[in-house]
């Protein structure tokens, strides 16, 4: 059918699509397609009914253009109009159905690459401010100087204070070769820095792996792009090569992971299950709706896994979290995901861009839909003592008109958990007094729930090595 994606817009801004079905082309579309179809004689009325409403919508949306051409203050370019209208009627269905302008659809298929028009920094948000967390070598931010701990306050001039960091991020973005300028308060500077530079296109470092300390492996999956599966396994034998062939345990590190490719969170879960349906998705029309199942392998051939999740894991990152949840393959540590349970199918248009509409909603092998209530995970554990402020929706269920979950306020049960560790119930809910707050230039000192993952996979392999024994 195309090109699926599941992906999460509002706060990051990097989510892509999760199952984004991207569709060949569009056949022309008639006046009587609009109308709809005839039908037989016992349903004449009631469409005939359907039809003459239709009809008038019709209508009067072409005297509203009609008006606004001739009578707005200032002369209205139709393709402008057009779009516009056509933008409303698709963001007015749900918060992840859009209008893609003929830029915004190559955008997205260069993202979906692991690639785009950037300046080669990432950036995440501190109370309210945007700093720079790391920093790609010979790209255009680091050629400019831009520092690691820098706090961007303007691009081009215009504050991004109160802006949400994905906003700040789509601020940033742009097209290869166009100039941009950041307004920068560094430590030490006694005035704040105007840096100019040209963008250019960045290449996703989509996947980061090391070896934590008794041979457990780190796993941290920015983005659902096409490098995400492949370098998942490469990180695998890497990791497995530098702890001399036996690794007790795995972290796979989803917080903050937008989203991305259905069939890269397919192929990811697979990598960590032997058998089992990984997830499905209910259409409008039955003959759309799709089961997947796992390939038959596990390449980590049943170690440990403990998966770290957030409120800014969403789409395909809780399409994996809830796989392995459902399978009690791996343990999940942190706090509630974001909850988009959607999938959307990007139709382009010849010459026009493309619609990037919710088609679908997903389920878990046990039935669970996340829509609007994301995935809990196993041992609650917060990054930081107080929760934080939010400059912007934190999940899901805070977006107006979302799409409504099927089941209710009565989700089925999520299966019990038998296969927690030991010291599962001592697992602090949130840092003590005191802790540091984060750092992502020192993870292992900061990061307490990282620090939390790794002491829940230490405990599941020594009751595995003890168990083989």
């Amino acid at each position: 059918m195309g090109h699926r994606r599941e992906r999460r817009t509002g706060r990051l801004r990097s989510g892509l699509l999760i199952g984004t079905a991207f569709v060949a082309g569009v056949s022309a579309v008639t006046f009587s397609d609009i109308l709809g179809p005839r039908v037989g004689v016992a349903n004449a009325f009631a469409e005939s009914s359907d039809r003459a409403e239709r009809h008038r919508l019709l209508t009067l949306f072409g005297d509203v253009f009609a008006l606004v051409r001739r009578d707005y203050v200032d002369p209205v370019n139709d393709k402008d109009a057009i779009e516009n209208a056509i933008s409303g009627m698709l963001t007015g269905l749900d918060p992840h159905s859009s209008y893609l302008t003929a830029a915004a659809f190559r955008d997205m298929e260069l993202e979906s690459k692991g690639a785009f028009g950037g300046l080669g920094i990432e950036v995440a948000q501190d109370d309210g401010q945007i700093k720079v967390v790391s920093r790609m070598d010979h790209m255009p931010a680091a050629r400019a100087g831009v520092k690691i701990g820098d706090i961007i306050t303007a691009v081009d001039g215009r504050s991004l204070k109160g802006l949400a960091l994905d906003d700040a991020v789509d601020r940033m973005r742009g097209a290869p070769n166009t100039k941009v300028s950041l307004t920068i308060i560094r430590a030490g500077a006694s005035q704040p820095l105007h840096v100019a530079m040209t963008r250019e296109i960045i290449h996703v470092e989509v996947v980061r792996s090391r070896l934590l300390a008794d041979k457990i492996g780190y796993i941290r999956l920015a983005e659902f792009t096409e490098p995400a599966d492949a370098g998942i396994r490469q990180a695998v034998h890497a990791l497995t090569g530098q702890a001399g062939g036996t690794l007790r345990a795995m972290i796979l590190d989803l917080r903050d992971n937008p989203g991305g490719l259905l069939d890269q969170a397919i192929a990811v879960a697979s990598d960590f299950l032997d058998k089992g349906e990984i997830v499905s998705t209910r259409a409008r029309h039955a003959e759309d709706s799709e089961r997947w199942a796992a390939k038959g392998r596990d390449i980590l051939g049943g170690l440990p896994l403990v998966v770290l999740i957030n409120g800014g894991s969403a789409s395909a990152s809780e399409i994996v979290a809830g796989a392995l949840q459902d399978h009690q393959r791996a343990v999940l540590v942190g706090t509630r995901s974001f909850g988009k349970g959607s999938v959307q199918t990007v139709f382009p248009l010849p010459g026009s861009g493309a619609l990037d509409m919710t088609t679908a909603r997903y389920y878990t092998p046990s039935g669970r839909s996340i829509q609007a209530r994301g995935v809990d995970p196993d041992i609650i554990v917060m990054r930081d003592r107080e929760p934080p402020r939010e400059f912007g929706d934190e999940h899901e269920a805070d977006l107006n008109h979302i799409l409504r979950n099927t089941e209710g306020d009565d989700p089925p049960a999520e299966p019990a958990r038998i296969d927690l560790p030991p010291n599962a119930k001592e697992i602090p809910d949130r840092p003590p007094e005191g802790f540091p707050p984060y750092d992502p230039a020192k993870p292992d000192a900061t990061d307490f729930q990282l620090q939390q993952a790794l002491a829940v996979a230490k405990a599941m392999s020594i009751r595995k090595w003890v168990s083989a024994e």
